[in-house]
């Protein structure tokens, strides 16, 4: 007993001041049930009083190994691990892995399935924000904030439910495309909701954005600068709301982001509220991609006609024995990729996903990494924390909106 006790007091000391150790300030473990800390994650405060002295972030209660598991399965199959990822992102993170297959294998995506692509993706962004808005509301007391935010989310997934079948775990794209054309109501679906939420924006602002209790909670919290966002590889609206315009879809454009157009907020302050102002914005810009996208989304397949690496028709396996081998073989052998390595990112509701994805020759990917924002974002924590009450440390939390299963591979 005294050796364990010896060796945690070690730890410790790379961990918090002298003063800790010597009992002048106060230990607090703060989660991983604890509900502001937005999943499974567990903090280690040293507190002087109610100030936060220091903060150390401690993760790994939700390990899945699915970026191991995926190097088990073949192409194909290893996608459905990626919407385990983040769980509030899937379409994001099929879209990041299928980009990545398609990469290595050099494979063509119909321009029909590049802009449903597109569709899916900002109304999964802003299904995404709504989330956070809602938690990160209730975390500061605004609980009518989380019904309404949950009440507009269901519409979007009503939507990914009619094109695909599931509401959160969709798998709906896949290499070459997608794994269907949409149903015809689809359209009416997407821009009744298009007409209905601007409004319901502006309701939220009207009771957040100058809300006095509102604003003594997060203006001034938490500021973090450009300079320091860039050091420890911050991104996404973190980023943006220190100042920084950068955003893939401008910066490195995919899926024909480029011929749509719509701005990238940005903050100067980088406090808390500044992140909640460039994210309100960023779900206005992301409906005039949608509408942008719907306006002009052309007809034609949704699938490459490569059939090295793409599934024949549902419609051929019937009348086509030619189709159903060609059917059977992908999904029981899989497809050999040639040896070599890719890496493509996308921009995320919370920042830069990338997927390294390295090929051997055969039908299962020899090495998969998911460069993920979450846990990227998060190292910035303990800079941000030193100093506020651990009240403002709940607000800090949830501005920097974290999934735990993006950052627990």
């Amino acid at each position: 007993m005294a050796q364990i006790e010896e060796v945690t007091v070690e730890q410790l000391k790379h961990l918090v001041s002298e003063r800790a150790i010597e009992g002048e300030t106060m230990l607090l473990n703060m989660g991983p049930q604890h509900p502001s800390t937005h999943g499974v994650l567990r903090i280690l405060l040293e507190l002087d009083g109610e100030i936060v002295v220091n903060c150390v972030p401690d993760i790994g209660f939700l390990h899945t190994g699915v970026e191991k598991n995926m190097e088990a399965k073949t192409y194909q199959k290893a996608e459905v691990m990626s919407d385990r990822l983040d769980y509030l992102d899937t379409v994001g993170n099929n879209l990041a892995y299928c980009l990545a297959v398609e990469k290595l294998v050099d494979l063509d995506v119909p321009v029909r399935a590049q802009a449903i692509r597109v569709i899916l993706a900002e109304l999964q962004r802003i299904a995404s924000h709504l989330v956070w808005l809602g938690t990160a509301g209730l975390d500061l007391g605004a609980m009518s904030m989380f019904l309404y935010c949950f009440r507009e989310r269901e519409y979007i997934l009503d939507i990914l439910e009619l094109v695909s079948g599931q509401r959160m775990m969709t798998t709906y794209i896949r290499p070459g495309g997608l794994w269907r054309d949409v149903p015809v109501e689809f359209e009416s679906a997407v821009r009744a909701f298009l007409k209905m939420m601007p409004k319901r924006i502006d309701e939220y602002e009207a009771l957040l954005t100058r809300n006095p209790i509102m604003l003594d909670r997060v203006l001034g919290i938490s500021t973090l600068s450009k300079e320091t966002a860039l050091q420890y590889g911050v991104t996404g609206p973190l980023l943006r709301a220190s100042g920084m315009k950068w955003d893939l879809r401008k910066e490195h454009p995919y899926c024909g982001y480029e011929q749509y157009d719509f701005e990238v907020p940005m903050r100067e302050e980088g406090d808390v509220y500044a992140r909640y102002l460039v994210r309100i914005q960023e779900m206005r810009e992301s409906l005039k991609i949608i509408e942008q996208a719907l306006n002009k989304l052309p007809y034609g397949p949704v699938r490459s006609d490569n059939r090295k690496f793409v599934p024949p028709p549902r419609s051929e396996i019937g009348v086509s024995m030619e189709a159903l081998i060609h059917h059977f073989k992908l999904w029981t052998e899989g497809f050999d990729a040639p040896k070599g390595s890719v890496y493509v990112a996308i921009e995320s509701p919370r920042g830069e996903l990338g997927v390294y994805l390295e090929g051997d020759g055969g039908p299962k990917p020899y090495r998969v990494h998911w460069r993920t924002p979450s846990f990227d974002n998060l190292q910035v924590l303990p800079v941000l924390a030193k100093g506020l009450f651990v009240a403002d440390l709940v607000a800090l939390i949830g501005s920097i909106d974290i999934v735990l299963g993006d950052i627990d591979r």
